[in-house]
């Protein structure tokens, strides 16, 4: 055999071997906690036949503790790029068989470059994080290598769309570049994220509690909202960031792809002109308004199972990608609270970052009152959504199908913060207060001095307050609302509007950068 010969097959047994990880048997391992590899999961994501390694010989450098003994090709992550439906996209992902995907300065290295790479080439990230954390054996090197990490975290936010999918345990250090990602995935039962474990709880605060209750998938779905998704399994969870993917353009200078349809942008729907109750205080579901108004019908809800009395998410309109922003009479009657706020303005931001116009559908009676939401901080939080909307300079698009009381109607892309075209049902309440309350405080002495005859007078003045302020005219009359629009042609007017708006250019003040109510 030629020394080239011994050469190519050298190289082929040692790729083999890089691809096996830790090894067969830590292979066995992961499967059986249900679990699949960094490459099977790659597999999965990527376009067959389109993933290039990169860096598949890189070894660690550390002797400390025995770490001397073993230096296995690729140092627990795989990393590289490829296409998913066509599109460029560059990975890592991280290899629990070999060392419990800890990090090193190596692996560290090895994600640097993957994402200096993206940022170069304008296009998506994804992290595939299953990590036991910080490589203990290499002290401050490996924190020295998540603190580069999350530099190119930061600077590549708001630049590439940066995704997170979080297939196993996710602890200390290793949170934070997630949570510097646009979205974060997580698969319930087999995924965790927490600052602390329960070993360090316990001792710490005395509160006894395990990794799922503390940190597991539902947790942060539902109650932290540190992850968007809650995926059922691993397939599914991939599944998720292919499909969210499909609405997002490559970086901040395109703009998402078009997805063809059948479904007419003429088309009308007779349901949306009785769906809002006559009783006031009555809810409705907005899923019905959304399906009805978005290409057939198809809505990519993000953060579903937080704060939902908000609705936000991703739909095509004619085609075209669209961020929907909802108040959710179904829930805490589509009242805002600190989440709420929270959650909707992260995501008028994305949506502003990446191109993606706008569509706000409103019906929210206001703030959410109390010591909790006040001592919460609701009013800097409620700032946040302000500001979103405010500042953002894409298409904007707004509908209110009832109420959009007080601060609340301000902040939900009024007029008044840039937006393109607000529209309004025949059934829209834009005033500071419902009637109810406004006539207690307006009448408050009137009332009190003629309790005899307090109901006829509290009836006369209701009336009066509705008839100016319980319906969309005197808005329009204003010029704060564009127009009055029957509610069966709202997917045909907003169409419209996005498609006249679609040369929009709009800029702010030169800045170093806003300064944003944290």
């Amino acid at each position: 055999m030629s020394i080239q010969s011994e050469n190519i097959k050298k190289l082929v047994e040692r790729r083999e071997k890089a691809r096996l990880g830790g090894g067969p048997k830590r292979i066995e391992a992961q499967h059986a906690k249900g679990k699949k590899t960094a490459r099977e999961r790659l597999e999965l994501l990527l376009d067959p036949g389109s993933f290039e390694e990169t860096d598949m010989f890189l070894q660690h450098r550390c002797t400390n503790f025995g770490m001397d003994a073993s230096h296995p090709d690729g140092d627990g992550v795989v990393t590289g790029f490829g296409t998913i439906d066509g599109r460029l996209v560059y990975v890592y992902a991280q290899d629990f068989t070999v060392s419990g995907g800890s990090l090193s300065k190596t692996m560290s290295e090895k994600i640097c470059k993957i994402q200096d790479m993206a940022l170069r080439a304008g296009a998506p990230c994804i992290a595939l994080n299953d990590s036991g954390g910080a490589r203990i054996q290499e002290g401050i090197d490996a924190l020295a290598g998540y603190g580069e990490i999350f530099e190119r975290n930061i600077l590549s936010s708001g630049v590439i769309p940066q995704i997170s999918g979080i297939f196993g345990p996710c602890a200390g250090g290793a949170v934070y570049s997630p949570a510097l990602t646009d979205f974060t995935l997580m698969v319930k039962n087999s995924s965790y994220m927490f600052l602390t474990g329960p070993a360090v709880v316990k001792s710490v605060t005395g509160e006894v509690v395990d990794q799922e209750e503390l940190g597991g998938a539902s947790v942060h779905a539902s109650k932290s909202g540190v992850a968007h998704f809650a995926a059922d399994s691993e397939e599914d969870g991939i599944q998720t960031i292919k499909k969210l993917l499909s609405f997002l353009p490559q970086n901040n200078m395109e703009t998402a792809p078009e997805k063809p349809t059948e479904d007419s942008p003429f088309r009308l729907d007779d349901e949306l002109n009785s769906i809002i109750p006559d009783n006031p205080n009555k809810s409705y579901d907005m899923y019905k308004v959304i399906g009805s108004i978005v290409d057939d019908g198809e809505f990519f809800e993000i953060h579903k199972d937080y704060a939902k009395n908000i609705i936000v998410g991703f739909a095509h309109m004619n085609g075209r990608s669209v961020g929907i922003v909802a108040n959710q009479p179904a829930v805490l009657a589509g009242v805002l609270d600190i989440n709420a706020s929270r959650k909707a303005s992260r995501f008028v931001r994305f949506c502003d970052a990446f191109n993606i116009p706008l569509v706000t559908l409103v019906d929210v009676p206001g703030f959410l009152p109390g010591t909790q939401q006040e001592y919460g901080a609701i009013i800097t939080n409620g700032a946040k959504l302000l500001y979103a909307y405010g500042e953002a300079t894409v298409p904007k698009v707004t509908v209110t199908l009832r109420k959009g009381y007080g601060g609340a109607h301000i902040v939900m892309s009024c007029k008044q913060l840039r937006g393109d075209i607000n529209y309004a049902w025949p059934s829209a309440q834009i005033a500071v207060m419902g009637a109810d309350g406004a006539v207690n405080v307006l009448y408050a002495k009137e009332l009190k001095a003629d309790p005899e005859h307090a109901s006829e007078i509290f009836e006369e003045k209701k009336k009066e307050y509705e008839d100016l302020f319980s319906n969309p005219y005197q808005a329009a009359q204003k010029g704060y609302i564009d127009d009055i629009i029957e509610p069966r042609n709202t997917r045909f007017r907003v169409i419209r509007a996005l498609e006249s708006l679609a040369g929009k250019r709009q800029e702010i003040p030169a800045k170093k950068h806003d300064n944003l109510p944290l």
